[in-house]
């Protein structure tokens, strides 16, 4: 890259994470998440409203490619702490519940999705695509919300929580399947597909004995051994890059399933703490914030003159199959009627999750920039509700003195 354009991405940057936090704190002023800030900050400075990018003092197409790759990298890290906060425990003690609830609200999200693109006249990979990126959640807005309730600990609070975590495995699975059968159905040979299947079965336990195996020893092994400054912090940025590079181009599946992967393998070390904690300082100060904008810089709301029918039923079939799948999962599980509807409602919310998989899409050319940003607008729109729809179906509790200031 010429020295002019490194000066330029170095203020186009300074830029993009002054406005993200800018906004993020804005955002949590108003009662809502820094999510929404940061995204809606992205729409603004996109070609939505602003177009920096095509702003005199920046060379738009290529800034704008470098900035989706840092983005990207955020993703990565972005995965990897959500999969270090994956509770296996709590996983196994949710019950029935919550397990149920998660099903039922990932299975009627993705048949919706998937039956309204077809509807509009979509291809079946694409429409696909589009019922996975509606199976998502993300529970940290409702969590927030509850806390704030006094909810957090009650039986729909841990359900919902329970629901949550099962709810991303499910649907980094189905991301997984869907993004790898893309590819093979290109062949349209059968014997690739049964192949495909395979592969991918044997990447998971693969990469799941070999973390489990090899993690703990390596990071032992390099806290003992090696001195330098931060090398444990390095070395584990080195596996989750391998992990990472792995599922792409050895599983064929996303680069975030080993992301995922490896944060719940780390989880289970004894230095889950130490580096969280560090990985949060390179993720939320510099990788995180460009991914959110650069969301909003390859989004255009302008273009959705001909999909405002397609963007409304989207909206709608996200908010209303998230509760009504999870609210039927949850009357199976024993949950009563008011119980399964403010699950269902604590689960509406897609925040990033719905970003990464749409930007996945988007990048591998699965989706359209159509599509794209009409699910960017989803996402902005359920974000905004969740926690509206929460404080009215939860009465204020009193909060519990131990909860005081946890998210």
């Amino acid at each position: 890259m010429k020295e002019a354009h490194t000066l330029e991405l170095l203020l186009l940057l300074a830029v993009i994470i002054v406005a993200s936090k800018t906004a993020g704190a804005l955002s949590n002023r108003i009662g809502q998440p820094a999510v929404f800030g940061e995204l809606l900050i992205g729409l603004i400075l996109g070609p939505t409203v602003l177009n920096v990018l095509g702003w005199p003092v920046f060379h738009g197409a290529e800034l704008g490619v470098f900035v989706k790759a840092l983005g990207e990298i955020g993703v990565i890290f972005l995965m990897f702490l959500a999969g270090m906060e994956t509770e296996l425990d709590q996983m196994r003690r949710v019950g029935r519940a919550a397990t149920s609830a998660a099903l039922g609200g990932v299975v009627l999200p993705f048949g919706a999705g998937a039956a309204l693109g077809m509807l509009f006249g979509f291809g079946l990979y694409e429409s696909l695509f589009i019922g996975t990126i509606l199976t998502a959640t993300s529970v940290s807005i409702s969590a927030q919300t509850l806390l704030e309730l006094g909810q957090l600990r009650s039986k729909e609070g841990t359900a919902i929580l329970g629901a949550a975590v099962i709810d991303d495995v499910v649907g980094i699975i189905i991301l997984s399947f869907v993004v790898a059968f893309g590819g093979a159905n290109a062949t349209g040979d059968l014997g690739s597909v049964a192949f495909l299947v395979v592969r991918i079965i044997a990447y998971f336990i693969i990469a799941i004995l070999a973390g489990r195996f090899l993690f703990e020893r390596i990071l032992g092994w390099v806290d003992r051994r090696l001195r330098a400054s931060e090398v444990l912090l390095a070395f584990s940025v080195v596996l989750i890059l391998l992990y990472s590079w792995s599922a792409e181009a050895l599983g064929h599946v996303a680069a975030i399933t080993g992301a995922y992967i490896a944060g719940i393998l780390f989880a289970q070390t004894r230095f889950k703490h130490q580096l969280e904690d560090k990985i949060k300082v390179i993720s939320y100060g510099f990788f995180v914030p460009i991914f959110f904008v650069s969301i909003g810089l390859q989004a255009n709301a302008r273009e959705l003159g001909g999909t405002v029918l397609f963007t409304t039923l989207i909206i709608l079939a996200a908010i209303l199959t998230k509760i009504g799948g999870a609210m039927f999962g949850g009357i199976l599980g024993h949950l009563t009627l008011k119980e399964s509807i403010r699950v269902g409602t604590g689960m509406v919310s897609r925040g990033e999750v719905a970003l990464i998989v749409a930007n996945i899409g988007l990048g591998a050319g699965v989706i359209g920039r159509d599509i794209f940003t009409v699910m960017v607008l989803m996402t902005l729109v359920t974000t905004l509700v969740t926690p509206i729809m929460l404080r009215a179906l939860f009465e204020r509790a009193p909060e519990p003195e131990g909860e005081r200031g946890q998210a």
